[in-house]
C-alpha cells in the first residue's frame, strides 16, 4: 500500500505579531517546550543584552550565555557550557548569527531550540542549517528546526533597518533558486521535490509582489513569514535547494574572495539572483528582482557594495566552486571571465536605463 502522507519538520508553534516577548515563558509552558523554566538563554553583546534586562524577571529560571560571534568554536564553548545542567531547551535570543550558534549548540547537546529574532536579516531563522565561520572561512552545519519562533514586531521595527532589507534579498533570492533547481532537473535529472519547491516560489513571491514597506507591519508579517517558509522548504527537502541557486554562490565566492569586505549575505543574494536570472535569459524577471531590490533601499550593482566591476567577474567565475556538485545556471552556462564581463555591462545598462 503507498505511503500517503508525511511528516514535515517544523515549529511546534511560530509567534509573529506585535509583543510576542511579553509572554514567551507563558508561550513556552503552554507548549510543554518548558514548563519548569530551567532555559539556557543565549544571547548576543547588542540586541540580545538589552532584551535581557526586559525579560530575566519574566524567566527566573533561565540562566543566561552571552556569545561573541557567529563561529563554530563559539557553538561548541556555549554547548559545553550547558551540558549537565538539566536544562528544559535552549533559546537563541537575538541575530542571525546567535540564531545558528544557539541551534548548533542545542543539536550537540540534545536540546530543543527556541529561536527568539530581532532582526530578519536571513531565513536561517527557522531553516535546519547553522552557518558557522571556521577555519576555513564559513561553513553549513545540519541542526534540527528550531521548535518554536518567536517574531515580535516591535522589536524588529527597532532592528536597524539594513538587517530587515537584508531579509527582503533573501526571501527573493528563491525565485532564483528554483529556477536553478529546475534547471538541474531538466539537464541532470536532479529530483525535486515539489512542495519544497512551491513553499519556497510562494515566500520568494509574496514579498516580491507585497506593495508595502519596512515601515508597514503588513510588510513585515509577510517578509517573516516568507522567512519562516523558506526554512520550512529546507527542512522538507532536505538540504539548502530551494533557497540556495547561483545566487548563493555568487555570495559565497564575495565572503571566501573579499572576506573583510563582505556586505550582508541578503544584499549579496539579491545581487546575485537578479544577475543569474538575467543569465537565464529571465529578463522580464531579472528586471522585476532589480526594481523591488531597489523600491526597499537595497543594492542592485555590486559598486553599491563597495566592490568593482572586475571584482564582481572575479566572484561570478569563481562562484561554482564554492558549492561542488550543485548543479546551477553558472555551471550550466561555464562562463568565461570575458563572457561573464559581457553579461555584466549588458545588465548594468538594462537595469539602469
Amino acid at each position: 500500500m503507498p505511503v500517503l502522507t508525511r511528516l514535515i519538520p517544523s515549529p511546534v508553534v511560530v509567534d509573529i505579531n506585535g509583543g510576542a516577548l511579553a509572554d514567551l515563558a507563558g508561550l513556552l509552558a503552554d507548549q510543554r517546550i518548558s514548563t519548569s523554566g530551567k532555559l539556557a538563554v543565549a544571547v548576543s553583546a547588542g540586541s540580545g543584552v538589552k532584551l535581557r534586562e526586559r525579560l530575566a524577571p519574566e524567566l527566573p529560571g533561565a540562566d543566561w550565555y552571552l556569545v561573541e560571534g557567529g563561529t563554530i568554536d563559539a557553538a561548541v564553548t556555549l554547548a559545553d557550557s550547558m551540558r549537565g545542567k538539566r536544562y528544559d531547551a535552549v533559546v537563541g535570543l537575538g541575530g542571525g548569527k546567535i540564531i545558528d550558534v544557539a541551534k548548533y549548540a542545542a543539536a550537540r547537546v540534545g536540546l530543543p531550540m527556541v529561536a527568539v529574532a530581532t532582526n530578519l536579516s536571513h531565513d536561517g531563522i527557522c531553516s535546519p542549517v547553522s552557518t558557522l565561520d571556521n577555519d576555513n572561512g564559513r561553513g553549513s552545519y545540519g541542526v534540527p528546526t528550531p521548535i518554536a519562533l518567536v517574531i515580535d514586531l516591535d522589536v524588529i521595527r527597532e532592528a536597524p533597518a539594513r538587517y530587515v532589507r537584508a531579509g527582503i534579498g533573501d526571501a527573493v533570492s528563491n525565485i532564483s533558486a528554483i529556477a536553478d533547481w529546475e534547471l538541474s532537473h531538466r539537464e541532470t535529472g536532479e529530483p525535486i521535490d515539489g512542495l519544497a519547491a512551491a513553499m519556497a516560489r510562494s515566500a520568494g513571491e509574496s514579498v516580491l509582489r507585497h506593495p508595502g514597506g519596512i515601515g508597514d507591519d503588513a510588510f513585515l508579517v509577510t517578509l517573516s513569514e516568507g522567512l519562516v517558509l523558506s526554512g520550512i522548504a529546507m527542512s522538507i527537502s532536505g538540504d539548502t535547494r530551494p533557497s540556495s541557486g547561483a545566487c548563493h554562490e555568487i555570495s559565497h565566492a564575495f565572503d571566501l574572495l573579499y572576506p573583510q569586505r563582505a556586505a550582508a549575505h541578503g544584499e549579496q543574494v539579491g545581487i546575485g539572483a537578479a544577475f543569474a536570472m538575467y543569465l537565464r535569459g529571465a529578463r522580464e524577471e531579472s528586471g522585476l528582482i532589480a526594481e523591488t531590490l531597489r523600491r526597499h533601499g537595497l543594492p542592485v550593482l555590486p559598486g553599491e557594495i563597495g566592490f568593482t566591476e572586475p571584482e564582481f567577474v572575479e566572484a561570478v567565475r569563481y562562484a561554482p566552486q564554492t558549492r561542488p556538485g550543485r548543479y546551477t545556471i553558472l555551471e550550466h552556462l561555464d562562463l568565461s571571465a570575458t563572457d561573464i564581463r559581457d553579461a555584466y555591462a549588458d545588465y548594468a545598462k538594462t537595469i539602469s536605463s
